[in-house]
């Protein structure tokens, strides 16, 4: 394929121009980006074209242009080859109420062509490594919804896949519930080896999982670079101090003596009622903490709170929708990272 020609183990996806129309709606947007092997986070609001660019990748739907393959793969002409390469997990419940996770799970495995023994045995051990080995003969219909979602998890895993597509595998969990299904993403890669692709449109989550991370919003491809290049540029610090008989309003003296050194700053929630007494400003590393609490000190103010705040994903894109339109007059090839090499 000219101009994204795959090495297995070096770019697991790789898509080139690819675009996908409806009558009144455009999905995916001459997307062209290369994700490598690990983790990879498919960041965007809904309706920014995840769950489409997915049933591109397994074959299950035709681009309107472009191309992409999936583990050296030629999606239009290979897509059963590649669905017994790779694992999905659906956004939604597709789960029949009326038979447990074994019986699924194993139907399943033998649909992917896993002799019976090999699917039962494969089943029970990757019910296991799920967590549901202990609830494995009950009724699909009578679980919670995290274990709905580690059924799927277990079927997208049964036979032993090179790459797994996990489409919002958090949505509907609780905080304990989204943790332990963000550890059992991680452990996918880790313990096995398998390659992931996991979409969400909730930055935060991805960043503590995920190696890198690819943001597109509108089918456009706004940033896609590694977890670490993305959360360096993207933590913002949250500051709040309390007043003195020296500096009654400790904010404003704060604000200023950061502007006086060359730093910006923010009121959160700028030009509502009551804004004003929380600072927000960009953390450029370590220094920036240490920056804070001299800051502080020297003026002789109390630090109430200073924490990390995740960005909304409307913020991100915003930013990275900044830096692209910048980018225009630069070449394709420029605005185009490889997340496989960390870019």
């Amino acid at each position: 394929m000219a101009g994204i020609t795959t090495v297995v183990g070096v770019t697991v996806i790789a898509t080139e121009s690819l675009s996908k129309r409806f009558p009144r709606v455009t999905a995916l947007d001459r997307l062209s980006v290369d994700i490598g092997p690990g983790v990879t986070g498919l960041v965007g609001a809904n309706g920014a074209g995840k769950s489409t660019l997915i049933k591109i990748l397994l074959g299950l739907s035709p681009a309107t242009e472009g191309r992409a393959e999936v583990l050296g793969l030629d999606v239009a002409t290979k897509g059963g080859a590649i669905r017994e390469r790779v694992g999905y997990m659906p956004e939604h419940d597709c789960l029949p109420p009326d038979v447990s996770a074994t019986e699924f799970v194993v139907h399943m495995a033998r649909m992917s062509g896993l002799p019976p023994t090999a699917a039962r045995e494969r089943t029970a051990d990757t019910l296991r490594h799920v967590g549901l080995y202990e609830e494995r003969y009950r009724p699909i219909g009578g679980y919670s919804t995290g274990m709905k979602q580690r059924v799927k998890l277990a079927q997208a895993l049964v036979h032993d896949p090179q790459l797994v597509f996990l489409d919002e595998p958090t949505n509907g969990l609780d905080p304990v519930g989204r943790d332990e299904m963000l550890g059992l993403i991680r452990r996918i890669h880790t313990e096995f080896g398998i390659s992931v692709l996991v979409t969400s449109h909730l930055l935060g989550e991805l960043e503590r999982t995920c190696d890198h991370v690819v943001i597109i919003d509108g089918g456009k491809l706004l940033r896609s670079s590694s977890t670490t290049d993305f959360t360096q540029t993207t933590t913002t610090l949250a500051i709040e101090v309390t007043d003195s008989d020296t500096h009654p309003d400790g904010t404003r003296a704060v604000r200023d003596e950061f502007h006086a050194r060359g730093v910006e700053t923010h009121a959160e929630g700028a030009g509502l009622p009551g804004a004003g007494h929380i600072l927000l400003l960009t953390a450029q590393g370590e220094e920036t903490y240490d920056l804070v609490r001299d800051v502080v000190a020297d003026l002789g103010l109390g630090l109430v709170r200073m924490e990390q705040r995740r960005h909304h994903i409307s913020e991100v894109f915003t930013s990275a929708a900044d830096e692209h339109s910048s980018d225009e007059r630069g070449s394709d090839e420029q605005r185009k990272e490889a997340v496989g090499h960390g870019g």
